[in-house]
Parts: C-alpha cells; structure tokens; sequence
C-alpha cells in the first residue's frame, strides 16, 4: 500500500500542477495518434515501431525521470505491453499497469470453473466450500494507483486505461510524486531512484519493496529490448554497473515485514500467514494434514493455480478452518509471497489426494476467464524463483509432468472427472515461465524424434475462447498458450470428443474451461502422423490434429520414453492415481479402489513417459495423527502424457522405449 504522495499544489504552488498537466496533456495528444497497433508478435510499419519508445522518452523529459528507471519499472509491471486497453487480472491497465480495479471488476463478472472437491480422497466426504466473488467496495490503494495518477496529470481515466502514451505519463508522474514525498531530488542518475521505484510498487511492507526495487535494478543492469504486442519496438541499454541508493529504502516509511518461519529463497520477498490446523463441528477438522514429506513421501510435483479472487479475500479464505488449503500465495501486483502451509505437510489444492500428497501448490492472484486478463512479469519472476527453489530442494525436474497446471491434474476416478478445475487456464504463458525457471523449451530432435512439445508464439496464437461473459459473446481476443485439436488434418474437422468430460458422446466446445481438445505449451506428445502443415498427436485413445506450418510452428521436435501396450493386449486402463494394490494395506486401513478412469489405451499407441512410481496411498483421516499411515504397494505406475492431464498405467500392462525407434 503505497502512502499518500505530497499534493503538488502544496509542494510546488498551483501554477506548476497546472504547467505540468497542460505539458503532459499536449505530449499525449502530440503522441497517442501514433501508436497504433500492428500485428501482434511482428514488427511495425516502418517509421512507426518505435513510437512507444518515444512516448517513453517524452514522458520521462516531462516528469524529469530518467528514462532508463521508467523503461525497467514498466518492463517489470507489462514487459511493455499494453494488452489493447485491456486489464490484468488485478485491474493494471497499459504498459505501466496503472490499477482501477474497481472499474476492471464492474466489467468482469464472477466466473466458477470447476466443482472439484479439492480434497479429492475418496476415503473422505467430499469438501465443497464456496469462495465469495471479489468486493469492489474494498480495494487497497495499491489497487487505485490509476486515479492518482489522473489527478497528477489532468488526463482522464479512460485515456490513462486505453492509450499507451498517456499511460506511461501517468507512471512517470507516479514515480516523480513518489520522489519528491520522499525528500529526493529529481536527478538524473537512476541510482537515486530507488526508494521511489520501491514506493511504486506499491507494497506496504519494506521487503516487498525492496525484493520489486532490485527486480527493477536488475532489469536495469540487464537491459532489454522486444517488440511488445501491438508491434512496437522498446529497447533498454544495459548499465551492468549500476548501483542504486538502498539507503532510501528506511525512509519510505513502509512496515518491516519478517520472513521468519518460510521456506522461500532469499531474493523473493516472504511472508508466513499459517493455515490453520483445527478441529471444529462434530469431530471435524481443517484445513490441512500434518505430514513428514519428504521423509514419508517423495514430492514430486509444483500445482500452479491461480485464486479465482482478490489477496484480501485469499487470505481470509486459506485461514478459515472449514476452507481448503495450499501451500502458497503470490500477489500480482508486486509478486509478493504468502506462505501458508509447511512443504512438510499436505494442502487441500489440487482435486486429487494422490497428487496432493505428492505436491506443493501455488495459488497466483487472478481470475482464469477474466476478459483479455493478463498477469504481471513481477508474479512470473517471484514464482520461478520460488519453483526453482523448491525444485532444487526436492529433486523436482522442471517439466510439464512435475511442473504442473491445476488443469492438467486427472481426475482420481470417473465420477470425479467432469468438476476438475481448469485454472490457470490458456491465458498463463508457460513457454515465458519455463524462460524464466532456465528451462527454456527448446527442441530436443530433429524431424524424427518422434515426440512434439507444444510451443506456439503466445502473442500471436490467438485462439477464440466463449464463456468469459454471461452473455455468451466471445472472449477478448489474447495471447495463449493452448492449441485446438481436430479429428482430421484441417480447421473444418470437428473438434476431438473426451468421453470423461462427455459421456453421452458430444461435442468438445471452445468455451474456456473445456479442456476436451486442447494442449498446452510445454507438453509433449507421441507424434502419430503429418499431412501438409498439420500434425496427428496420441491424444485420449484417438489421433488428434493440430495445425503446424514449417513456417509458423506451434510445436518443436524431441525425444524421449514413450509407452505402449504390451503385445497382445488391445487396451489398457488409464488411471488418475498410482494407489497400491489391496494387499499392500495394513489392517485398520480400508483399501482404496484401483479405479480406473473411462479412457482406454489401445494398441499401436503410443504416450510419453515420465516417472516409474510404485503405488502409494497416504491415510491421514483423522485429526489425531497418531493413525495416519503411508501405505506403499508393489504395483508400479507410469505417469504419462494422456490428454490434456496426466494419468498413470500399470508398468505390468505396458512395454517402454525410445521415441524414435
């Protein structure tokens, strides 16, 4: 929460505000007609790519900010982009993400995706809790940014939300305030600009500022250059020598905030908000399970979600007893971190017992069918840093079989396949994550590796998504990760039919939590024939086609295990958890079914492989933990790559090899 910047009016007389607004006014208008948008991903039209650059130069002249701290902080907030006027998923609008999110929230209506219990132990009754949706009426000031930064310039709210150049103005007159209330001069050396870049992030605590500050210093050094969304080229030069004045930092006047009882790595800034561990009704209890991972049990996957709400609201729901529960928070604007549960123990977050067990989970701030809804690079960076930490602590290889979406957990059984959740959605861009984890996805073959790993241009793969309004008008046209899938080699086909999430048969829709015929960046697939510019993937039992021009790839090449079934046998089950055989429990134990799901794998098929895992099921019931066990079988499962989400299949029923043989 950013404090109150000194009234110009008071600080420097009426004339100067006015002399300041007309400045700022007559350089957008001199500016706004030039930044029309190209084709997203390419350059523009010569004479015109780097207007926004300009608009960056003529902003930081005006509000006497250098233009290097102004680049960085938007590089931080948008990567530079301005999203056509559209909100991120904490109402930050344009390159600077000036937040109105009470305006953002009157036009996004409250959208559910899923009625899974998130539990998801069937040895248990289902836990179905319901979380409110967002209340405008209490936004913190991090959250308004936007209308201070109309009152600093003259320009109205609508010009600061949709035209580029009055918004870098607006972040410009932001950062100027915000130097001046501390006391600062308006220098030119972006070194003495450090308490007001930690000021505008708008964190109230002294390290979620800091941890912002030297992102925006990092950047800095770094430098940085791109062409944004709507075509236009920004360039940063690096300054690799750049040493900011942190001394600033104490006299922001902001809360000191401790990190004490985390498990964060030290460049993220962290903060321990426990879930609670409760009993309460009748012999119930919440919102977790106490565990001794990863002595008992290996963990072998990273859930990402995003909240489906606003920090506030999060935060009150992850300490309530009857709630579930998971292990982390991260907030958009500034990628700030709550911890809630201990890795040690087993949130409630991912639908499926087997996974949670094995799990951490992450919820980011954000709504998955927000129209044109968009997260920051700041949450990106604090959670690749925290995945990379927790990867390397716990062995968890960073791919999409143990990096996983919430969307891609199965469903444990049949009943339950069809209320999964479908967060973070096609919106999160996880060829730029897996960038930032130092995974980058690159290809692993050539031609006739014999696997594809989905990897289409985000700002230029556009896909048209229904279900964001209740109106049943498209969603906002957007960048994503997901890729359609057809049952022939070309658009007109129909779409391919999941017979979890339908039954009787019908149709996959485009609606944007329906999973059906979709991949997504990062996941690999058996290649199972090409016809021009498309591609057959193993997909659900069936051929699946997705369009893949040599010209424009929305897939590389690689290798790897794959599976099949063993000679003889036309099918195997798929399952949605490695559970161990019967036999394998002690007594005072019930035995979980080995159910398996309603897809089949037949033979000639052929499916990724990821781990070898021996059939495991943690009993934790009851509050008293004096009875919870770690049942351990000799059944041995691989995970795969089946659909959309990952599944298992008996090691019995399937034979293993290369890729390419």
């Amino acid at each position: 929460m950013r404090r109150p910047v000194t009234d110009p009016r008071t600080a420097a007389g009426p004339g100067r505000r006015r002399r300041a607004a007309t400045g700022t006014l007559a350089t957008a208008a001199l500016l706004l007609p030039l930044l029309g948008a190209a084709p997203s991903g390419t350059p523009a039209e010569a004479g015109s790519a780097d207007r926004l650059q300009l608009a960056f130069a003529s902003a930081a002249a005006e509000h006497r900010v250098p233009q290097s701290v102004l680049l960085a902080v938007s590089y931080l907030q948008s990567r530079w982009d301005a999203h056509a006027g559209s909100p991120s998923v904490t109402g930050g609008y344009g390159p600077m993400h000036l937040t109105d999110a009470r305006t953002a929230l009157a036009n996004a209506p409250h959208h559910g995706e899923g009625t899974e219990d998130a539990r998801g132990d069937s040895a248990r009754p289902a836990l179905l809790p319901e979380a409110a949706p967002p209340d405008p009426a209490r936004l913190p000031a991090r959250l308004r940014t936007l209308p201070e930064a109309a009152a600093l310039t003259g320009l109205s709210p609508e010009a600061l939300r949709t035209d580029p150049a009055a918004n870098v103005a607006g972040g410009a007159a932001l950062l100027a305030a915000a130097q001046r209330d501390l006391g600062e001069p308006l220098s030119a050396d972006p070194a003495d600009w450090y308490g007001a870049v930690a000021r505008f992030s708008g964190a109230d605590d002294t390290s979620t500022a800091a941890a912002y500050a030297n992102d925006v210093y990092d950047v800095l050094r770094t430098g940085a250059e791109r062409f944004t969304d709507a075509g236009q080229r920004v360039a940063l030069a690096a300054r690799p020598d750049l040493a900011p004045d942190t001394s600033q930092l104490a006299r922001t006047g902001l809360r000191e905030a401790s990190a004490a009882g985390t498990e964060c790595p030290s460049n993220v800034s962290c903060e321990w908000i426990p879930a609670p561990y409760e009993t309460f009704g009748d012999n119930d209890y919440g919102n977790h399970d106490l565990a001794d991972r990863p002595a008992s049990q290996r963990i072998r996957y990273i859930v990402v979600h995003d909240t489906e709400g606003g920090w506030e609201g999060v935060l009150r729901l992850v300490q309530d007893p009857t709630y579930v529960s998971w292990n982390y928070s991260l907030r958009s604007t500034d990628g700030h971190i709550a911890q809630h549960v201990k890795a040690k123990d087993v949130a409630w977050h991912a639908g499926n017992w087997y996974v949670n067990a094995k799990s951490v989970g992450l919820e980011h701030e954000g709504f998955l069918a927000y129209p044109d809804s968009w997260y920051t690079e700041a949450m990106y960076r604090s959670s690749a840093r925290l995945v990379r930490y927790l990867a390397r602590r716990y062995d968890i290889p960073l791919d999409r079989q143990h990096i996983l979406g919430h969307d891609t957990v199965p469903g444990p059984t049949t009943a339950t396949v069809r209320g999964m959740h479908t967060d973070p959605g096609p919106y999160w861009d996880w060829a730029h994550y897996f960038q930032l984890l130092g995974r980058p996805l690159e290809p692993t073959a050539g031609p006739d590796g014999g696997l594809v790993t989905i990897r289409p241009d985000y700002a230029g793969n556009r896909p048209v998504y229904t279900g964001c309004a209740a109106s049943g008008e498209p969603c906002a046209v957007h960048g994503s990760s997901a890729v359609r899938l057809h049952t022939g080699p070309g658009a007109t086909y129909p779409l391919v039919k999941d017979i979890g999430l339908r039954p009787g048969g019908q149709d996959s829709t485009i609606d944007v939590n329906d999973i059906g015929s979709r991949v997504s960046t990062g996941q690999q697939y058996a290649v199972a024939g090409r016809e021009g510019d498309w591609t057959a993937i193993w997909y659900l039992g069936q051929k699946a086609w997705f369009e893949n021009p040599a010209r424009k790839p929305t897939a590389v090449s690689a290798k790897g295990l794959v599976i099949t079934p063993k000679a003889g046998l036309e099918s195997v089950p798929v399952y949605g958890r490695a559970y161990p055989e019967a036999a394998a429990y002690p007594a005072g134990v019930p035995a979980q079914a080995v159910s398996p799901l309603p897809y089949k794998l037949l033979a000639g098929q052929k499916y990724v492989a990821g781990d070898l895992v021996a059939g495991e099921y943690y009993y934790a019931v009851t509050f008293d933990t004096t009875s919870h066990r770690v049942v351990r079988g000799k059944d041995l499962y691989y995970e795969i790559q089946f659909g959309h989400r990952v599944a298992f299949v008996r090691s019995a029923d399937v034979n293993v090899g290369p890729s390419t043989s």
